[in-house]
């Protein structure tokens, strides 16, 4: 039970990647703004784990849903688009590894010969 006296079902608790991915997005969109936290430097790292484990139960807390699967519905969009993201950042970071293994292999490469 939160502070409003409302109850948070167990079917909506689990891992957010909307509020993951997009916390200050995806907070002002949900009417809770303890994701703003992650504007702090350092912190933000820490946080933006605290959002997706805890992002379900601040959006049912702060919303005004008459049921889970209406619930359910709302965050599927945010959860497609936050494993979206996720994916992309990953196969990119991925990319620049190899690009900068590849560039710095070809200039130790030049200087050996």
């Amino acid at each position: 039970m939160d502070e409003n006296g409302k109850i948070v079902p167990v079917e909506i608790k689990g891992w957010n990647w909307g509020a993951f991915m997009y916390n200050i997005f995806w907070g002002i969109g949900n009417k809770t703004y303890l994701p703003l936290l992650c504007l702090i430097p350092l912190f933000n790292f820490i946080w933006i784990f605290v959002c997706g484990f805890k992002g379900n139960e601040w959006a049912w807390q702060k919303g005004d849903y008459t049921d889970v699967e209406t619930f359910k519905a709302v965050q599927a969009t945010w959860n497609r688009a936050g494993l979206v993201q996720f994916i992309l950042t990953i196969a990119i970071l991925v990319l620049y590894f190899l690009l900068f293994v590849v560039l710095f292999s070809s200039v130790l490469n030049q200087n050996n010969y």
